[in-house]
């Protein structure tokens, strides 16, 4: 497996450059021992910066997209007040949430606390090797959807922990109940990505996007798409699969016991969890960074980014939540199928 970073390298020309120029300065050799560690260090640090200030901007944009939109679909006003549109009101919401008292449950297990920061970190991890645009990726692996897909099958057991370590009981019927969903739509989901990696001959993000040049995998793989969009919906709890929250039975699922503070956190996780679900999708089937040259290509990935999560709320705010039963025979009898469906039907009239 090869694995390289541009803009990590960029970053640690520019403190190379700017250690040389202060260590001449004070009249130090250059180079002086562990240079080179702080410089990596250093281009690390501003690399994760900078990623956080992405991920955080696109959390805090699109929840409050997702407010005003449902508002508008439901004939309410939603956030309007706090600053110009209500766009303020997000931020007054974690400044509330982060003053509350932070109560841990007496038969929470002491590992619970923790458990919540271990997700987001988890995640946060994932982004680092999702590229943005041509040149911006933390590591940019050969084995980048491997790797990506391998931290995603964390996610259902990190969830239960959660609810097991809370020590409530419909938390932690809550929590086998999105494991079971997530676990079973995993099949057709992984089943929906073998063309793509068949026809990109490559499981690195660079080779998927640049096999995108002539014709996105969407207009081949129409059925791959459906199939990966749906299990997308399902892996991130979204209408109509939030099977999280139940209000006449499970009140707020495996988040029960979750107080204010782990709360913000919490919709940050699942925000972070949206963005890498559309970024994947983009990359995937919608050719990721490429576009007419009148934009830069980290703009139409954003683009293809925000319309994705926008059609996501859509879906949100217009369908209601389906039963288990349901849920489960349509990832089995239907979705299951027909990612074999797109499987035979690509091999047969792309791969030769």
């Amino acid at each position: 497996m090869q694995i390289n970073s541009q803009v990590i390298s960029q970053y640690y020309n520019y403190t190379n450059s700017a250690l040389r120029i202060v260590s001449e300065a004070a009249h130090i050799q250059y180079p002086f021992q562990y240079a080179w560690a702080i410089a990596l260090i250093i281009a690390a640090i501003v690399f994760l910066v900078v990623l956080s200030i992405i991920d955080s901007l696109y959390i805090y944009i699109m929840s409050w997209a997702e407010r005003k939109l449902m508002a508008r679909v439901q004939s309410r006003h939603g956030p309007t007040y706090v600053g110009k549109f209500g766009f303020l009101q997000n931020f007054a919401d974690l400044v509330k949430l982060l003053a509350k008292e932070n109560i841990i449950p007496d038969n929470a297990e002491k590992i619970f606390p923790a458990v919540v920061p271990a997700i987001f970190a988890l995640l946060f991890f994932i982004l680092i090797f999702i590229p943005l645009s041509k040149g911006f990726v933390g590591i940019n692996a050969s084995l980048g959807l491997i790797i990506v897909f391998a931290l995603l099958s964390f996610m259902p057991f990190l969830m239960f922990l959660v609810a097991w370590t809370s020590g409530n009981k419909f938390s932690s019927i809550s929590a086998q109940r999105s494991v079971l969903m997530m676990v079973g739509y995993e099949i057709p989901m992984l089943l929906s990505l073998v063309p793509v990696v068949a026809l990109s001959g490559g499981f690195g993000f660079y080779s998927i996007v640049t096999a995108q040049s002539a014709h996105w995998f969407i207009l081949l793989m129409p059925i791959g798409f459906v199939v990966f969009f749906i299990t997308l919906l399902a892996e991130l709890e979204r209408q109509p699969f939030d099977l999280k929250e139940a209000d006449s039975e499970l009140i707020a699922g495996w988040l029960n016991d979750v107080s204010a503070p782990y709360y913000a956190l919490v919709l940050f996780i699942d925000y972070t969890r949206m963005f890498i679900g559309t970024l994947l999708i983009s990359i995937l089937f919608l050719g990721g960074w490429i576009g007419p040259a009148f934009l830069p290509p980290a703009a139409w990935l954003l683009a293809k980014v925000i319309l994705l999560t926008l059609f996501i709320v859509i879906i949100r705010a217009t369908m209601i939540r389906m039963r288990i039963d349901k849920i489960m025979k349509l990832g089995w009898n239907w979705l299951l199928p027909l990612s074999v469906l797109n499987l035979l039907i690509t091999f047969v009239l792309f791969i030769k």
